[in-house]
């Protein structure tokens, strides 16, 4: 059985004491691959690091998150555009918009995402979006590009069945982690009405950990606690779950 973890950020400091073995925990979890989503320049030497250390796990990603997009963002993105010429990456990501914590550069926000959706047309690579209260706006933002880009996840995604069926149609993947397993999250009704064939698995480590681990450090192995709990929603069987969300990953990275 081979799990697949499509947004998980090892190579942050909080696993400094123990990152070799988070992924060997991972591993022997049946979570072998292990994508990596980039947040600024001063997390790409870790990143690509933890790529070299474990190269048929770990497989990175260029971008520049949305938090990291201040008064310096253009100069934040040639170095993405820098680290794609000469690197091989996965996909550009994490890119996308966040208006639950900062609002002041939403505008210069807006501006990196349409940016790096370019980036990506140009160097052929899918996308992975960050959507943290402002779904609506970027599927806003990407209906006129729907033919130029139709290809990527939507990390985290905690939406409607509405927006759902939207991002859906423009082709991407619903990437699903530990908040399926949160007691008042609705998602298990969202899904429900979804096929199978739109979700892809994820962490989001060090970050919201699935239960029975709210509250401590989130790990890579523990996507297959999400795993489990879509083996409930969609009443099939853990191998079931773990073979279609890896194929879908495959269809997404292409590895």
């Amino acid at each position: 059985m081979i799990l697949t973890d499509t947004h998980t950020h090892l190579y942050s400091e909080q696993f400094d004491a123990d990152r070799n073995q988070v992924v060997e925990n991972a591993i022997k979890q049946g979570v072998s691959k292990l994508f990596l989503p980039n947040v600024d320049s001063a997390s790409i030497e870790g990143m690509m690091q933890l790529s070299k250390d474990f190269p048929e796990n770990c497989f990175p990603m260029m971008g520049l998150h949305p938090c990291s997009v201040k008064e310096n963002y253009k100069e934040e993105l040639k170095i993405v555009e820098q680290w794609l010429a000469k690197e091989k990456f996965y996909a550009v990501g994490e890119i996308g918009i966040d208006l639950y914590w900062d609002k002041t550069f939403v505008n210069e926000q807006v501006a990196a995402f349409l940016y790096q959706i370019n980036i990506a047309k140009i160097n052929n690579l899918p996308i992975v979006i960050h959507s943290r209260d402002s779904m609506q706006l970027i599927l806003d933002l990407m209906q006129p590009l729907k033919n130029e880009l139709a290809h990527g996840i939507f990390h985290c995604f905690g939406g409607t069945i509405e927006q759902a069926e939207q991002a859906i149609a423009l082709g991407y993947k619903l990437g699903i982690g530990g908040t399926v397993t949160y007691k008042n999250s609705t998602l298990p009704q969202v899904l429900s009405k979804i096929d199978l064939k739109h979700i892809v698995l994820e962490t989001d480590a060090p970050y919201l950990p699935p239960v029975p681990h709210r509250g401590k450090r989130n790990e890579s192995a523990h996507v297959f606690l999400v795993a489990q709990k879509l083996a409930d929603v969609y009443q099939l069987s853990l191998e079931e779950i773990a073979s279609i969300t890896t194929k879908n990953a495959v269809d997404t990275f292409g590895v």
